[in-house]
């Protein structure tokens, strides 16, 4: 079935949001940001054979719905449109009986010799994520019997909202923000259809406000045509002048749309680009991903926690003033408060970011937890143990016991101070960075120190 051919331009109508006016009824004008997933686009676009499963990650604004349409348009299927918000499993069981219905007349009336193809049920539901566990797997027998192919649209994180078992029968298609030339695109048809006459500098302000969103560039396009037409309307002599347009632009200018959901995926994605400039030793990214974090809205207690567990997990015993640092930052914030705080969070970042890096006392915790987990009644050793009373005494508990403070320089270098049983090497292996470099120091003093002990008790 060939795909529908849709009008340059396509007629004004005040009723129907511009967004919908506009979405593409042919593959010549789908606009798609996903560099990826253009080979398997591109075999859609064939409508060959059948409909796969799909689920089409995205953004708002990428075209989701306008894929799953044109998907409808160009196989010859029976297309059924469904939003989670709306529906539920009542409404996909009632698809399903239909399916049903149709794959029984085809077989009946192939019993009788007749021959027709077979039209298969695409289903396509909108934010798919919004249905729970239950309402997920009433999918899944229909898909593997192939009484319906599901199309899901939905802008969370499919690895966290569909459960495995429904993800093992779809194909993920992930949709990126679209790209400039994309967006610009859609927006030199907009202006046509709303006919508005846009300065190419303004346009360009449009572009960058909308953040790879049309669906967000058009209800922008449609509120400057409202202005334009409302204007018009009271004999306003300044509508097509600059003042109008002039503070419909200023206000754009400072709307930038932040991919940042506090709750959902871009939260994570931009947190992990935070930590991991920190990390990386680059202040201007760790600054830029921190505070893109902040002015998106974010909980300024979810960066300032973050950034106190980075200063012990990465920077560690290298720089102690870090975790200092940190902790005070997050005190100083209680005290004054945004938009001030911005000032001491932002000299944190830079001196976390810049600071010499040590993950090694992160890493003796884990190694403390592995001896734990693999020995986990190891006894205490008997000089180790407190002896309050005479039976303990006589049970030997303190003996052998070394007051570090009256040893030479107050360590102890002849006691063992772990279970025998462990038999692990050293946990905490300081690195050669920053303060670190003289704990290492230290250690391996202390280590030749015991080592000559131990060496003097054995030619004894």
């Amino acid at each position: 079935m060939s795909a529908i051919t849709e009008p340059s331009i396509p007629p004004r109508r005040d009723h129907i949001p511009l967004a919908d006016q506009l979405r593409p009824l042919s593959w010549d004008l789908f606009e798609c940001g996903g560099i990826r997933e253009r080979a398997i686009i591109a075999r859609l676009r064939e409508g060959k054979g059948a409909v796969p499963s799909l689920v089409l990650w995205g953004p708002p604004g990428v075209g989701k719905t306008s894929l799953a349409r044109l998907v409808g348009a160009t196989y010859p299927v029976n297309f059924v449109e469904l939003s989670a918000v709306l529906s539920g499993v009542k409404e996909v069981r009632a698809v399903v009986e239909a399916a049903q219905q149709e794959y029984r007349r085809h077989d009946e009336d192939k019993g009788n010799g007749c021959h027709y193809p077979l039209r298969q049920t695409v289903l396509f539901v909108d934010e798919i994520h919004r249905f729970n566990k239950a309402q997920q797997d009433a999918f899944l027998p229909h898909i593997e019997r192939g009484t319906i192919a599901l199309i899901g649209a939905t802008t969370e994180n499919p690895s966290f909202y569909l459960t495995p078992a429904l993800l093992s029968r779809v194909r993920v298609i992930q949709l990126a923000p679209l790209p400039s030339d994309a967006l610009r695109a859609i927006l030199e048809r907009a202006l046509r259809s709303a006919e508005i006459n846009l300065a190419s500098d303004l346009q360009e302000i449009l572009l960058e406000a909308s953040g790879g969103d049309a669906r967000s560039l058009l209800s922008m396009v449609e509120e400057l045509h409202s202005l334009d037409k409302d204007a018009d309307l009271d004999g306003d002599v300044r509508s097509d002048g600059p003042s109008v347009r002039e503070s419909f632009i200023e206000r754009i200018k400072g709307y930038r749309i932040l991919r940042h959901d506090r709750a959902g995926d871009s939260h994570y994605d931009i947190a992990s680009a935070f930590i991991k400039s920190l990390r990386g030793s680059h202040p201007d990214a760790a600054l830029y991903w921190g505070f893109r974090m902040l002015e998106a809205g974010d909980d300024p207690a979810f960066v300032l926690r973050r950034m106190i567990i980075f200063a012990s997990e990465d920077i560690g015993n290298a720089d102690p003033r870090a975790l200092q640092i940190a902790v005070a930052t997050a005190e100083a914030f209680d005290r004054i408060g945004l938009p001030e705080a911005r000032i001491p969070i932002a000299q944190c970042i830079t001196y976390l970011a810049t600071a010499p890096k040590s993950n090694r006392s992160y890493l003796a915790m884990h190694a403390a937890l592995r001896a734990i987990r693999n020995f986990p009644r190891a006894s205490v050793p008997l000089h180790l143990r407190n002896a309050p009373t005479p039976l303990m005494r006589d049970a030997g508990y303190g003996e052998g016991y070394v007051y570090p403070h009256d040893m030479i320089g107050a360590v102890d270098v002849m006691s063992s101070f772990l279970p025998e049983e462990l038999g692990v090497g050293p946990m905490y292996v300081p690195s050669e960075r920053g303060y670190e470099l003289r704990i290492r120091e230290r250690m391996e003093q202390l280590n030749v120190l015991r080592h000559e002990a131990r060496g003097r008790v054995g030619n004894s």
